[in-house]
C-alpha cells in the first residue's frame, strides 16, 4: 500500500513530507501509520534534534483525511473506520507532546486532519498562501483532531464562530485566533528551507531561532492582510456567546451588515445537528486537556458514523457532488438538546477505550 510519506534526515533534521498533492495531501490511513513509525524512531534518534513537516505539490499542507475512505469505510466502523481515527487521534496526540522541537509548514490549504497534524508543532508557520479551516459541519462531522480543544483556546467566542460556521481564515487571521505563531512569505520560506540544509545542527532550539530570526523582518506585512477576525470581534462574540445555533442565527439576523448576512447563509448550508454539536464541543472543551478531547472525540466520531449526518455529508460534498445533502433536521430549530447530549456519552469504559492509554496532557496542553 503507498502512503505517499517523504522521510529524510539530513543535518540534524527530519524532514517529514506529505506527498499527495493529487488529492491535496489527504491522509490516507497508511500515511498516518508511517508518520507515526517515524517520529517514534526519530524521538529516540540522537541525529535527529528537530522535525519539519511540510506538504509536498505547492498547494497544500494537508486539506484533511481520506473522505472518500470515511464513505466507503462507513459500514465497516467497528472494524475499519475506528482504527483509522484511533491511529489519526494517537499521531496528533504524540505530536503535541514530542519531546523534540517540531515545525509545521502550513502553506496553502490546511484543514481537518491537517490542521490535526499542525495544531501540535512548537512552531506553526503560516504564509501568505495559507487557507486555514475546520470546515467539518459542512460535510455532517465535528472539527475534531484535537479541533474542540485548539478552538478553544482562540480568544473570546472566536472558537465557537471558527466550529460552527469552518468559516475560511488566512495568515493573519490564524496568528490572531492563536492557531499559529509566525509568518514568512513563502519565497521567503523556501530560502530557509535552503539554508538549513546546508547546515548542520546539534540542537532543536537553533533550528527554530533560524525560522524565527527569518520571520522577524516580514512580521509588519501582517497589518495590511485581511483579518475579519480582527474587524469583527465585537460582533464574534456578541453573536457567538449565545446559548445555541438558533439564537445566535437570531441574533445574527438583527445585524444588518454583509458580514453578518454572509455568515447566516453559511450557516444554513451546514449540517444543524453538526453545528449544535460543533457548538457544545468547543464550550466543553474549555475544561478539558487535549488528552481529554482526543480521547472525547473518538466516542463522538463513532456517533457521526451510527446515526449521525456524516455518510450523507461526505456523499453530497466529495462522492455524487451534488452540494445537495438531505440533512437529517431541515432547521436548527428541529436539533433537540437530547441529540446533541448522546454525542458526549463515551461507548466505551474508562478502561476499555481505544485510547485509554494516550498519556496525560502537560504544559499548554493541560486543562
Amino acid at each position: 500500500m503507498q502512503d505517499w510519506i517523504e522521510c529524510e534526515v539530513q543535518g540534524g533534521i527530519g524532514y517529514l513530507t506529505m506527498a499527495r498533492p493529487q488529492a491535496l495531501n489527504a491522509l490516507s490511513h497508511s500515511m498516518l501509520l508511517t508518520m507515526r513509525d517515524t517520529l517514534r524512531a526519530w524521538e529516540s534518534d540522537p541525529a535527529v534534534h528537530a522535525v519539519i513537516i511540510a506538504g509536498a505539490g505547492g498547494k497544500a499542507f494537508c486539506a484533511g483525511g481520506d473522505i472518500r475512505f470515511f464513505h466507503q469505510m462507513a459500514a465497516s466502523w467497528d472494524t475499519v473506520l475506528e482504527q483509522y481515527f484511533v491511529d489519526e487521534y494517537s499521531l496528533d496526540h504524540a505530536i503535541h507532546l514530542y519531546s523534540k522541537p517540531v515545525v509545521a509548514l502550513m502553506d496553502g490549504v490546511v484543514m481537518g486532519g491537517g490542521m490535526g497534524v499542525a495544531q501540535g508543532a512548537h512552531l506553526r508557520l503560516v504564509t501568505e498562501r495559507t487557507k486555514m479551516a475546520m470546515p467539518e459541519t459542512n460535510i455532517g462531522l465535528f472539527p475534531d483532531v484535537g479541533g474542540g480543544w485548539f478552538l478553544a483556546q482562540a480568544p473570546g467566542h472566536v472558537g465557537e464562530y471558527l466550529g460552527v460556521t469552518g468559516a475560511v481564515i488566512g495568515a493573519a487571521e490564524a496568528l490572531y485566533a492563536g492557531l499559529a505563531d509566525d509568518y514568512l512569505p513563502f519565497a521567503a520560506l523556501q530560502g530557509v528551507l535552503a539554508h538549513l540544509r546546508d547546515q548542520t545542527f546539534t540542537d532543536g532550539d537553533s533550528v527554530l531561532a533560524a525560522f524565527r530570526d527569518a520571520c522577524a523582518p516580514h512580521r509588519a506585512d501582517l497589518s495590511v492582510m485581511s483579518n475579519v477576525l480582527a474587524a469583527r470581534r465585537t460582533q464574534i462574540d456578541r453573536h457567538f456567546a449565545a446559548p445555541d445555533v438558533p439564537t445566535i442565527l437570531a441574533s445574527l439576523s438583527q445585524d444588518e451588515c454583509e458580514w453578518s448576512r454572509q455568515t447566516q447563509s453559511m450557516i444554513r448550508t451546514r449540517s444543524p445537528l453538526m453545528m449544535c454539536v460543533a457548538l457544545e464541543q468547543v464550550r466543553r472543551a474549555r475544561a478539558y486537556s487535549v488528552t481529554e478531547e482526543l480521547q472525547a472525540e473518538l466516542g463522538m466520531m463513532r456517533h457521526v458514523f451510527h446515526g449521525g449526518d456524516g455518510g450523507e455529508g461526505i456523499r453530497a460534498l466529495a462522492i455524487d457532488k451534488d452540494h445537495r445533502p438531505a440533512w437529517q433536521h431541515a432547521e436548527v430549530d428541529a436539533v433537540s438538546r437530547e441529540e446533541v447530549g448522546r454525542f458526549f456519552a463515551s461507548p466505551w469504559s474508562a478502561a476499555t477505550h481505544p485510547l485509554q492509554n494516550l498519556a496525560p496532557a502537560r504544559g499548554r496542553h493541560a486543562a
